[in-house]
């Protein structure tokens, strides 16, 4: 669950217009990954999100018990073998609404 972000109740426009001096830049903290990875990125207001959107029909993880050499079948063609397993299941799904 998100947390809600505190009001910083501060001037933003009177901080924007501040212009930081070398004995400030002395002061700073040296960046670190870990709090580049904390970062947000932002667009004006709005946060951008990091990864991947989400999708409109999310797929469901599923434990499902394959014959061996169907499984093998699948998995000689390459990468992508679960996509081709999903699209031929959706194939057979069609077939058996009418």
């Amino acid at each position: 669950m998100p947390v809600k972000k505190r009001s910083i109740k501060s001037d933003l426009t009177k901080l924007d217009a501040h212009e930081i001096t070398d004995a400030e830049y002395d002061d700073a903290p040296e960046l670190t990954e870990e709090m580049l990875d904390r970062a947000e990125i932002r667009h004006g207001d709005t946060v951008i999100k990091r990864g991947r959107p989400p999708l409109a029909q999310p797929k469901e993880a599923i434990k499902l018990r394959i014959d061996q050499d169907i499984l093998a079948a699948y998995r000689k063609t390459g990468s992508g073998w679960q996509t081709r397993i999903n699209a031929d299941l959706r194939k057979a799904a069609k077939k058996l609404a009418g």
